[in-house]
């Protein structure tokens, strides 16, 4: 199983991926079965990991126009059915095209969720606004309960 964070630290709340792999990585450092990538801005270059994995939780910054700070969580078939998916960020790509980029070279895990904070700010700045920071402990509490659900699926004795 890959955890994936993605977003860029230097857009304030675009940093809510990265915030959030490097907490679900202390927790799950010594399960064999999670790999936990900050995978930053590196858009497509991230397909690479996808090989072989049966499941995948992307952690982002996810706006779907709801209040700055709301976690919201979707399986694939709600992500891709998001309409455009062009990025809305200044990070090379997002969730979405990488989504549909591995769907259509059929690199695609059989179970995607993301994990995605609501953003407040996406502007050139060091840390998160403070509604997207008190908005974490919920958001890896939903990841964590993801990749426990997921290590369960793959017989692996749960962790939290």
């Amino acid at each position: 199983m890959l955890v994936l964070g993605v977003g860029n630290v230097l857009l304030s709340d675009d940093g809510v991926g990265p915030a959030l792999v490097g907490q679900v990585q202390g927790l799950y450092a010594g399960v064999n079965a999670v790999e936990c990538v900050d995978g930053g801005t590196q858009g497509l270059a991230l397909l690479g990991y996808f090989a072989g994995r049966t499941s995948l939780v992307i952690l982002d910054a996810f706006s779907d126009g709801k209040s700055p700070g709301e976690v919201s969580v979707l399986e694939v078939s709600a992500l891709l059915g998001c309409g455009p998916l062009r990025s809305t960020t200044a990070h090379e790509g997002n969730a979405g095209e990488l989504l549909v980029t591995a769907r259509l070279l059929g690199e695609l895990p059989q179970r995607v969720f993301l994990v995605g904070i609501e953003p407040e700010h996406v502007r050139t700045g060091l840390g998160l606004s403070e509604r997207v920071a008190k908005s974490l402990p919920a958001a890896f509490a939903q990841a964590c309960a993801i990749v426990e659900q997921e290590l369960v699926e793959i017989g692996v004795r749960a962790v939290a």
